[in-house]
């Protein structure tokens, strides 16, 4: 049960079939209630006209004896204000509900006529006497009443009466409530019955739609499964032609396993590019270093510090770029970058730097970033690096603030970088200059450093061309009033 019931399919159902059951339970009783209001009602209203009948009757002095009250079989009490019972209709019974149960009348000494036993409608002085007067007040209760051996619920009407003679008398009357009770009885088995009918219907329905609406969903599900069984990230899952929330979740889910199809064959490449640059230095300081141990006279010292030096600084290189690749978090810290520059330029010949600020905030020949000292200087030092490998005489660093931003640009005058390749050279392991070797040109693993720091500092590295064709790399970083690091 529990397995079903983790089924979004079974749980659409279940959910959609419980709010229709609760919507058809409210409307039915809402159905039902208005019916038996209505009908009660009715039977009010019915039962107010016969107790009226007979109240006019008594009001224009017809005597009990004369009073017609066995229309349609209801049963009809009057009552004195002493409560005594002085008519009611022929073969009654039973009755409850009118407050008073007697069924077999006591008359008067007089009459319901002139109060004489008289049956002229003139006093003693031959004038005619006043009709009487009934009441506007109606009181309705319900109660049972057995007429002829048969016994029914009635809703009674009491209407009160004053006789021309002057007696207070109240009439009572029934209506039978047989029809309300047969039709809500009827309505109630209807709706017992069509009910859960419906109910299996909309059940069903729902099924049905939900289970054609989640079945790219399991093709989905299947897929993924078949991807993760084989590790073929090369497979991609099928997308509905429905243009809806399910295929957008399959075009997502592709674009997911394309980019880490991408990520896995990077890493793949960049494993593989390691390796091989790792293995140059290693095997050359393993022969030197074992030349030396059966010729010790001839150890080529300089060599091997060469080779143990570059290799220091590739595995520093590997080590930087793993830590950028997990999503390390730059430090907070704010970095003068003019200062930076002047720093990292030092020492270097025929490097030369200027800087100057805009006067929004920093002084002036000072920009301020907010980010990791030590990997910023990395950049620097970096495109210093290769503007130094590739120069024909001079490296000019430019250090400037541009509104929100600031701006690095180191350019070289040498023979600058093609058009086609100013993407390329960003990515790892790297060098256009096929004939470099490694010990001149390194493992091509600078530039790619240098974009994936300034990247992880909100910024941008790109690659363009000096007035005299050489090579300017310009580094764009939001200013440390505009910008935080945050966890990429």
């Amino acid at each position: 049960m529990s397995r079903l019931l983790g089924s979004v399919r079974a749980r659409a159902t279940l959910g959609a079939t419980l709010v229709v059951a609760v919507a058809l339970v409210a409307a039915g009783t809402a159905v039902l209630l208005s019916l038996r209001s209505n009908l009660l009602g009715e039977a009010g209203t019915q039962a107010e006209r016969s107790a009226r009948d007979v109240a006019t009757e008594l009001a224009v002095g017809t005597r009990y004896t004369e009073l017609h009250l066995d229309v349609d079989d209801r049963p009809v009490q009057i009552v004195d204000e002493e409560g005594t019972l002085v008519a009611a209709s022929e073969d009654l019974e039973r009755i409850t509900g009118t407050g008073v149960d007697a069924v077999e009348p006591q008359p008067s000494p007089t009459d319901a006529g002139d109060g004489d036993g008289d049956s002229d409608d003139d006093d003693d002085s031959g004038e005619p006497l006043e009709a009487g007067e009934i009441g506007a007040r109606t009181t309705v209760s319900d109660g049972t009443a057995t007429i002829d051996g048969d016994t029914e619920d009635y809703r009674f009407a009491a209407v009160p009466v004053e006789t021309r003679g002057g007696d207070q008398l109240t009439v009572w009357a029934g209506a039978p409530l047989s029809a309300e009770h047969g039709a809500v009885n009827t309505a109630l088995t209807v709706m017992l019955i069509g009910f859960p009918l419906l109910l299996a219907v909309v059940g069903w329905v729902t099924w049905l739609v939900t289970g054609r609406a989640l079945r790219p969903v399991a093709g989905i599900r299947r897929e993924m499964a078949a991807i993760t069984a084989s590790e073929d990230l090369a497979r991609r899952v099928p997308v509905p032609g429905t243009h809806d929330e399910v295929a957008r979740l399959a075009s997502t889910t592709n674009e997911t396993l394309a980019a880490l199809e991408s990520s896995v064959e990077r890493q793949r490449r960049f494993v593989a590019d390691a390796s091989h640059e790792l293995r140059s230095p290693i095997a050359s300081l393993r022969t030197q270093l074992e030349v030396a141990a059966a010729h010790p006279e001839l150890l080529d010292l300089d060599g091997a510090v060469a080779d143990t030096v570059r290799l220091q600084r590739l595995a520093a290189d590997l080590l930087l770029l793993a830590r950028l690749d997990a999503g390390e978090r730059p430090a907070d810290a704010r970095v003068d970058l003019a200062a930076l520059a002047r720093e990292e330029a030092g020492g270097r010949p025929g490097v030369r730097v200027r800087s100057r600020g805009d006067g929004a905030g920093d002084g002036a020949g000072e920009v301020t970033v907010s980010g990791s000292r030590g990997q910023l200087g990395r950049v620097l030092a970096n495109l210093l690096d290769n503007a130094q490998r590739h120069a024909r005489s001079v490296v000019e660093v430019s250090v400037r603030r541009d509104g929100g931003v600031a701006v690095v640009a180191v350019a070289d005058d040498g023979e600058g970088v093609p058009a086609a390749d100013r993407e390329r050279i960003f990515e790892r392991f790297v060098r256009l200059d096929a004939a470099r070797s490694r010990d001149d040109g390194g493992a091509g693993l600078g530039l790619a450093i240098a974009r994936d720091v300034a990247v992880r500092h909100g910024g941008t590295l790109t690659v363009h061309e000096t007035p005299a064709g050489g090579a300017l790399f310009e580094l764009r970083l939001p200013t440390a009033d505009t910008f935080t690091p945050s966890r990429m």
